[in-house]
């Protein structure tokens, strides 16, 4: 096990110099990539060096926001950034969505290789130690010239902390508490520096119980069910996290390797998977244990960027290679939606696995001639993957899938104020799928008289698939500071496309939890569409003023449709059929914060975003609610206390057969303190969210459908010492 797990990332690995050193993430595509030894960056000219290399909103959780707001999970620590939500399932699992937009138009990149898994259905979350963050960077809107068709959405951009400037040991333990789940986590972390080397080991582990609702009852096959102790049933899990960040840098020389692996397993509510039973919400008497059904996932990365400098500075050259296996599986007790179907004779459990390899390369040159107004950056990706699937009822089907992509951006900076951006890529793809029959289900249908062409569009589980796309992407925008840099303006138009997964291709069958019929469709076009985004900032000793407007027009826009069709399969309800649509995308960010003393300060953000199918005219699924959080916070000697009212609107646009979501106020509190313990800081954070207790419904939740509320009032510890 150890060997098939491992060693595919041991070998990728060894292709390429040991690793090490340059904690070096691309701020933007057009910036410079250069390391500086004995200098340290703050935080706030970071962000403003990266707001001005980027025409994109940008969004920077840095390592004091990330302890502050930390909850154990990335996705939902990431809620408090404007245009930034979470698409939750209970509390193991979460995906982000960015303006409305999540699944596969939303790429995460971890250390320079992007993070590859089932990001696919609403039920996968990310599978990243949060404990080993250091920073992170959100890019609002079309990311595709980056990252390739997945990010054009946006991207989220995840780094370690850097390394210490001297020779020294060092490490940190943090230990977290929950009270919502009764979670307890903690993470360790030893490194080394010498000279031009260093290491980082870190290993962290999560447990929780079935998490508390602040409701009685929830809905449960159309009927209003008693929840006993207010405990959301199978609910419990845990996590294991190690990783381990080496590296080297001497002269113009620089490399870096990473080795991690992740391991989840999370129950399922009974109530939102496999055939609805009502004896199945009994209490089990144990808030801890995880019972059928339940999910395992293990996620494997191995990834390596050699980077050289060569003349001063007016030419950089990198490389990433990277290595990821996920394996998911979803176990649950055997059923039969049909007679005839035996179980299987191993794992007769085991509802679905699937496995996903992904090999990928990226390449980049930046070329900038000190004193030159001009600055370029050639690139080119490519991505291998194959996905395997097993398990006695499995929607997603084999494939293979290959993509490549070469980029060309080029940066014109006039002069100090102002700077221009443009770029263009070219990306191709080819997808793959195996067809599968099931032979009980053609005896099932056939058994019902179906003949013809009925029966010959049911028997396929999944379609055969052999597609090639091929399409451009590109950008034009521009940043300008004028005068002292109170003022700065942005503004950025860009063309992006993404191509159809493998589930919007070819899959045919129920869709466990969502209690649906999907089914693919093999001649879908690519997505594609045009993005605006512009930006306003102000800001002075006492004020900073965002705002963000976007509008986004997209001529075949993939979603599922429903047909009015009711599934021949039991079960299954109405088929919802993957379908091109016109759609439109708008709304905007906006925050202001204001100085009211020199320790005392009030923070306003606000969102809102439009969706609207076209063809259909009504609004798109999963589009969140308009938001509005108020912040007044007071700072002084290293302890800092806010208080904050979140504001939710209604969703009442909702797609159809989507039910809409009622708004809520909830009220948060937190406390942090720092203090300096010899040559290192220690770190307490104090927090509580939904203090009042409040039952509420989040509209991008996979339990909405079920009427689940939110988790109610949660208290959090976390404790960060470092040494």
């Amino acid at each position: 096990m150890f060997a098939k797990r491992f060693l595919p990332a041991v070998f990728l690995c060894g292709c390429v110099w040991l690793p090490a050193g340059a904690q070096q993430q691309e701020a933007d595509s057009v910036s410079k990539t250069v390391s500086l030894d004995g200098v340290v960056v703050s935080a706030g000219s970071y962000h403003k060096a990266a707001e001005r290399a980027s025409s994109l909103p940008l969004e920077i959780a840095d390592e004091r926001f990330l302890r502050q707001h930390f909850t154990g999970n990335i996705t939902q620590t990431l809620e408090h950034l404007p245009g930034v939500h979470s698409m939750d399932i209970g509390q193991g699992f979460s995906k982000p969505v960015i303006r409305g937009m999540g699944f596969n138009r939303i790429s995460v990149a971890e250390n320079g290789i992007k993070q590859e898994g089932q990001q696919w259905g609403a039920d996968h979350g990310l599978e990243i130690d949060a404990f080993g963050v250091g920073r992170i960077t959100v890019r609002k809107g079309p990311a595709s010239l980056l990252y390739g068709s997945d990010a054009m959405g946006g991207a989220i951009e995840i780094s370690q902390s850097p390394p210490p400037e001297d020779n020294r040991v060092f490490g940190e333990a943090v230990v977290m508490g929950r009270s919502v789940n009764d979670a307890l986590g903690g993470s360790l972390m030893l490194g080394i520096r010498h000279d031009g080397w260093y290491a980082r080991l870190r290993y962290t582990e999560q447990r929780f119980a079935d998490y508390r609702l602040p409701a009685d009852t929830v809905v449960y096959l159309s009927q209003r069910m008693p929840v006993e102790g207010r405990r959301l049933k199978n609910t419990a899990g845990f996590e294991r996290d190690a990783s381990l960040y080496a590296g080297y840098k001497t002269g113009a020389y620089a490399s870096s390797y990473t080795l991690s692996r992740t391991f989840q397993k999370t129950g399922f509510f009974p109530g939102a998977h496999g055939i609805p039973d009502a004896s199945r919400l009994a209490d089990d008497g144990d808030a801890r244990n995880i019972d059928l059904p339940y999910s395992l996932v293990e996620h494997l990365k191995a990834a390596s960027r050699q980077q050289y400098v060569f003349g001063d500075g007016r030419a950089t050259a990198w490389i990433d290679l990277g290595y990821q296996r996920n394996d998911r599986e979803e176990w649950s007790l055997f059923h039969t939606h049909y007679t005839g179907q035996k179980a299987p004779e191993k794992d007769p459990d085991r509802e679905l696995a699937f496995t996903l390899d992904t090999y990928s390369a990226s390449a980049r040159l930046r070329l900038f001639s000190p004193g030159s107004r001009w600055e370029h950056t050639a690139g080119w990706d490519v991505q291998a993957q194959r996905n395997r699937v097993g398990g006695y009822s499995f929607l997603l089907p084999s494939y293979d899938r290959f993509t490549a992509g070469a980029l060309w951006l080029t940066s014109y900076h006039p002069s100090p104020e102002l700077s221009i951006s443009a770029g263009i890529r070219y990306d191709y793809g080819r997808i793959r799928s195996d067809a599968y029959t099931d032979p009980y289900l053609m005896a099932y249908l056939t058994g019902r008289g179906y003949t013809g062409e009925a029966l010959e569009s049911y028997r396929w589980r999944s379609y055969p698939v052999s597609r090639r796309f091929g399409d451009f992407s590109g950008s034009v925008g521009f940043v300008w500071t004028p005068g002292g840099g109170a003022h700065q303006f942005k503004s950025n138009i860009g063309r992006s496309f993404r191509l159809p997964g493998a589930a919007e291709l070819a899959s045919n069958g129920v869709h466990h939890g969502a209690f649906r019929h999907e089914q693919g469709s093999p001649m879908l076009s690519s997505e594609q569409g045009w993005q605006l985004d512009a930006g306003y900032t102000y800001e002075s000793a006492s004020v900073r003023l965002s705002v963000s407007p976007f509008f986004a027009w997209f001529s075949n826009y993939i979603y599922l449709r429903p047909t009015g069709e009711w599934s021949a399969l039991p079960h299954a309800g109405q088929i919802y059929r993957y379908t091109g649509a016109e759609a439109v995308f708008a709304g905007a960010e906006a925050s202001l914060r204001v100085g009211l003393t020199s320790h005392l300060a009030w923070e306003l953000t606000a969102e809102y975003v439009y969706t609207y199918n076209v063809d259909e005219r009504v609004a798109l699924s999963f589009s969140p609610p308009a938001g509005v959080r108020n912040t007044l916070s007071w700072t002084g000697g290293g302890f800092s206390v806010s208080a904050e009212l979140q504001s939710v609107a209604s969703q009442r646009r909702v797609a159809r057969n989507e039910e809409a979501t009622p708004g809520v106020h909830l009220i948060h509190a937190q406390a942090d303190y720092s203090a300096r313990l010899g040559r290192t800081r220690v770190g307490l954070t104090l927090s509580v969210h939904n203090m009042l207790n409040t039952a509420f419904l989040n509209h991008l939740s996979f339990y909405r459908k079920a009427e689940i509320p939110e988790p109610g009032r949660n208290i959090s510890l976390i404790i960060k010492l470092p040494f």
